[in-house]
C-alpha cells in the first residue's frame, strides 16, 4: 500500500502524465528528465504503434498472461507472440534511454502501467468479450498485472537505483466499470456493474506490490472515485482538473485533510496557447479558498501537471507544457495566497 502524500515530493512539484509526442525513446527520456528535474517520468510513445500504446505497453509486463492485436483490439492468447514481444522489446528501449539520462540521479521517479479495471474492459479474453465479463478472469488479470509490476519496479529501480520509485496507475475507465457502462463486443448491451468493494480490493491488491512506495492513480475522466481511491490506500490522485465540479468539493477536502495529494492536470495536452504560470493554478488557488484551506498546503498537497498524456501534442508543444508545469508548481510554492 502507498505510503502516505507527504512523502512525494513537497515544493514546487510537477511531472508528466505518461505519453509523449513522437517515437525515438532517447529524445523522449531526455525531454522528461530535462524539463522535470525534481520529478521525472519514464515516457510512453503510443506513435510507435501497437505495443508502445498504454495497454499494449501493461499487457507486455504481464506475467504468463499474453496478449495479442486483433482488428477488435488487444486480445488474450496462449503463448507471447509478435505483439508482445514488440511490446517487451519498446520498453527495454525506454528503460536503456532512462538509465542513460538518470546517471547519479536521487529523488522521485514515477512510472506508468494501466490499472486492473481499464485493463479488464479494454482487453479481450479469447472469445472476443473483454476480460470484465468474467469475474475470474478478472482476478487473474489483477495477479498477474501485480506480479509483472513487481518485476518493473524492480527492474526500474536496479536500473536508477537512487530513485525513489512512484507508481501510477492509470485507470480512465474506472468509473464507467462502476456504473457499467462499459459495452459489450456487440455493442447492443453494458456489462454489469461491478461491485465497489470487489473494485477496491484490486486496487489495493495490485498497489500493494509497491510496499511501502507511493502510488497514484490517474484518471482523466469524469467524476473519478476520489473516495474509493483513497479507501484503497493510494497516496495521490492524478486528473484532469477542468473536469472538478463543486459536487467534488467535500471529497477533495477530505482527500488533502487525509494527507492524500492532488495531481492537478491544469495545462491542456493538446496544442494551444499557454497562460501566464500563475493563471494555469488560479483555479486551484480558487478551490483551496472554497474549500476553506490553509494555503501553506497548497505546495505540500499539490502537483502540478498536464490535464492528460501528451501524445497528441506536438513535440515542442509537449516541451513547452512540461516546462510550464514547473514553472506553475513553482509559483503555488513562491506565493501560496
Amino acid at each position: 500500500m502507498g505510503t502516505p502524500a507527504q512523502d512525494l515530493p513537497r515544493f514546487g512539484a510537477a511531472t508528466g502524465i505518461g505519453s509523449l509526442p513522437g517515437q525515438n525513446a532517447r529524445e523522449a527520456v531526455k525531454a522528461a528528465v530535462g524539463s522535470l528535474e525534481d520529478f521525472p517520468f519514464l515516457p510512453e510513445l503510443p506513435a510507435r504503434g501497437p505495443g508502445a500504446d498504454m495497454i499494449g505497453r501493461t499487457a507486455g509486463m504481464l506475467v504468463e498472461l499474453y496478449a495479442r492485436v486483433e482488428p477488435s483490439g488487444w486480445r488474450l492468447g496462449d503463448r507471447p507472440g509478435r505483439d508482445t514481444k514488440r511490446a517487451r522489446s519498446w520498453l527495454g528501449e525506454d528503460l536503456d534511454a532512462l538509465e542513460e539520462f538518470t546517471q547519479g540521479y536521487q529523488g522521485p521517479l514515477k512510472v506508468q502501467a494501466v490499472g486492473p479495471w481499464t485493463l479488464a474492459a479494454a482487453l479481450e479474453l479469447r472469445g472476443g468479450e473483454a476480460v470484465l465479463s468474467d469475474a475470474g478472469a478478472c482476478r487473474d488479470l489483477a495477479a498477474s498485472l501485480a506480479e509483472g509490476l513487481r518485476q518493473h519496479l524492480a527492474e526500474v529501480a536496479r536500473r536508477v537505483p537512487g530513485a525513489r520509485l512512484v507508481l501510477q496507475l492509470d485507470e480512465p475507465s474506472l468509473t464507467a466499470v462502476l456504473r457499467g457502462q462499459i459495452r459489450s463486443a456487440s455493442g447492443y448491451r453494458t456489462h454489469r456493474a461491478v461491485d465497489r468493494q470487489v473494485v477496491e480490493a484490486a486496487l489495493r491488491d495490485v498497489a500493494g506490490v509497491h510496499g511501502t512506495g507511493p502510488v497514484v492513480v490517474h484518471s482523466c475522466a469524469p467524476d473519478v472515485p476520489f473516495a474509493l481511491l483513497r479507501r484503497a490506500g493510494v497516496a495521490g490522485v492524478s486528473f484532469d482538473f477542468s473536469l472538478l465540479t463543486e459536487r467534488d468539493d467535500e471529497v477533495l477536502g477530505e482527500a488533502v485533510e487525509g494527507g492524500t495529494r492532488l495531481f492537478a492536470g491544469v495545462v491542456p495536452g493538446t496544442d494551444g496557447p499557454l497562460s501566464d504560470p500563475a493563471g494555469s493554478v488560479m483555479g486551484v488557488r480558487t478551490l483551496w479558498r472554497r474549500l476553506g484551506l490553509s494555503p501553506e498546503l497548497l505546495a505540500e498537497a499539490v502537483t502540478v501537471t498536464p490535464a492528460c498524456g501528451l501524445a497528441g501534442a506536438s513535440p515542442e508543444y509537449a516541451r513547452r507544457a512540461l516546462a510550464h508545469c514547473v514553472r506553475a508548481a513553482r509559483s503555488l510554492a513562491d506565493d501560496p495566497e
